[in-house]
């Protein structure tokens, strides 16, 4: 039971991120003020740091901290890769969507910034 409600969250946001990013194009509004905000950008962000943030979580809830350094940089370069293959998903399966490298920077920022947060959170006490 301890894993579930450890692990629970951090999968339930893991297939709302799936579902996110594998939107069809046409669900999203077309050049607009948010452009000049680099909006994208900042949800890629938020969607990877949050993400990352909740694996350590569930790993610190579950794990010992003997190891919890390995699990927070798997995590890190898990984040990382995810967010590189969804942009090959968006790419070749997904209708009006596009490979954007500022995307997989953007995710790869969030999961660093989702790692910097756990590591100085629960290693760094």
């Amino acid at each position: 039971m301890k894993i579930i409600k450890s692990f629970g969250p951090a999968i339930l946001w893991l297939a709302t991120s799936v579902v996110l990013l594998t939107l069809p194009g046409s669900a999203f509004p077309k050049e607009n003020w948010l452009d000049k905000i680099w909006a994208d950008k900042w949800i890629h962000i938020f969607l990877f740091g949050v993400l990352a943030w909740l694996w350590c979580f569930a790993f610190y809830k579950t794990w010992p901290n003997s190891r919890l350094l390995n699990f927070f940089i798997a995590t890190t370069l898990f984040c990382i890769c995810y967010g590189t293959v969804m942009e090959f998903v968006q790419k070749y399966c997904v209708v009006n969507r596009s490979f954007d490298i500022g995307d997989i920077i953007a995710d790869s920022i969030g999961a660093i910034l989702g790692f910097g947060f756990s590591y100085k959170t629960y290693l760094k006490k």
